[in-house]
């Protein structure tokens, strides 16, 4: 009998693709999104899977939470409010949803006895430290208020597992990209975003003068993590933070080489696009960089995908479907 899966944020970009892959491998999944952010049109093809059902509801809701974490084992939580500027922007709505919606899905999965949940939390959370690479246990100073919120996420599943036992793994992602990530909208990701400018043969815009660096993790390797942390029996695992990242280090200019390349197997003028560069933004960490250990020593993690193979394969997606 495979276990009962709560999917939230279920029709974002890696909500989306966990439930598809869960699905696939015959797990029983409840999604749940309030499709603020998500599109439904990233899981409606799983609406003829028997496993699969959707209900949209909002996290700030407690009720939703009771009803939706009823009966499940495992609980991914992926529902936030994302980006940097967003919540520079916002800050008392990323805190609703990510501080307030966190903690009633908290409450509910242990009021309902939930074995274990597993949630996004984010590279953010090391602010202005300065080491690299990225180890769980040294984080710095927060510079956004997105970032603070990803840290009382961690700071509340700590209290949880004090004071009731509770058990839940923070996943720190590092720049996820792959297949669904939407390329529209203010807060678009870089990686989707380029992408687009790049096949329209229009300049992407790098903030800065392209030197600053991420741990661009491709969306496969996070479903690996997820899935290893949900059955992990090792018991170091239990209310543990990881870093989720390929360990690699790429600079936004090296970034774009790497998908005019990648798209230049469709379009050879593509290389010829050229860079805009514009102001810094506000709230970004210059550089970025993961250890991975400790996941591939208590969860055993091992991404299989590193940036150029993610890359080829987000742009066979985007040149596809876009």
């Amino acid at each position: 009998m495979k276990n009962n899966l709560l999917i939230t944020g279920a029709a974002g970009f890696i909500g989306s693709n966990l439930s598809e892959y869960f699905c696939k491998k015959g797990y029983d999944v409840l999604a749940l999104d309030n499709l603020s952010t998500g599109h439904f049109k990233n899981i409606e093809h799983l609406a003829s899977y028997p496993n699969f059902k959707f209900i949209e509801g909002d996290i700030r809701d407690v009720t939703t939470c009771d009803a939706a974490v009823k009966g499940r084992d495992f609980v991914m939580h992926q529902a936030a409010l994302g980006s940097v500027p967003r919540s520079l922007k916002d800050p008392i709505t990323s805190n609703e949803v990510n501080v307030g919606g966190f903690l009633n899905m908290l409450v509910a999965s242990n009021n309902a006895g939930v074995k274990k949940m597993i949630y996004a939390a984010s590279s953010s959370t090391y602010g202005d430290s300065q080491e690299l690479p990225k180890k769980e246990g040294i984080i710095g100073k927060p510079l956004s208020p997105y970032a603070v919120t990803k840290f009382v996420n961690e700071l509340y599943a700590g209290v949880f597992y004090k004071s009731y036992g509770f058990n839940a793994i923070g996943l720190r992602y590092f720049n996820v990209f792959g297949r669904k990530q939407s390329p529209e909208g203010a807060y678009a990701a870089v990686i989707p975003l380029f992408t687009k400018k790049l096949m329209n043969k229009e300049s992407p815009i790098i903030n800065g003068d392209g030197s600053f660096s991420r741990d661009f993790t491709y969306i496969d390797n996070v479903i690996q993590a997820n899935e290893r942390a949900m059955l992990s029996t090792n018991p170091k695992s239990a209310n543990n933070i990881f870093n989720v990242a390929c360990g690699e280090q790429t600079d936004l200019n090296s970034l774009v080489d790497l998908l005019k390349e990648a798209l230049s197997r469709y379009d050879e003028s593509i290389k010829d696009v050229e860079v805009i560069y514009g102001p810094t933004r506000d709230g970004d960490i210059p550089h970025s960089l993961a250890s991975i250990q400790k996941a591939k020593e208590i969860i055993e993690y091992d991404p299989k995908y590193d940036i150029k193979k993610g890359l080829n394969l987000a742009v066979d997606w985007y040149w596809n479907n876009l």
